[in-house]
């Protein structure tokens, strides 16, 4: 995955799997990423997002480090701290089946 302009991508399938929040307008803090899913609602004139999630459960998320790519074990303990499923499982189950000769 490639994280670019604030946006998280999945190269494979150019999916947006994570938005790149820095929290530093808030408190002294840092950047986090937010899953797309979580989303409840934009606000482009005010340029806010609504999430089903509390300030200081952000605030506790774990730190996103642009230097290294994010691993699966990262992203588990990501939906893990917001109590969330990950995308990985519903993927599993839908991908596509080689076809045979």
């Amino acid at each position: 995955m490639v994280g670019k302009d604030g946006l998280i991508v999945d190269e494979k399938t150019w999916a947006i799997r994570y938005i790149i929040v820095n929290t530093s307008n808030w408190w002294l803090g840092h950047k986090v990423v937010i899953s797309p899913e979580w989303i409840d609602d934009v606000d482009w004139p005010e340029s806010k997002l609504s999430i089903d999630l509390t300030r200081q459960a952000i605030k506790d998320s774990p730190p996103y480090e642009a230097d290294a790519p994010l691993s699966r074990e990262q992203e588990a303990g990501i939906h893990a701290h917001y109590g969330r499923t990950g995308y990985w499982p519903r993927e599993a189950k839908h991908s596509p089946v080689p076809a045979r000769l």
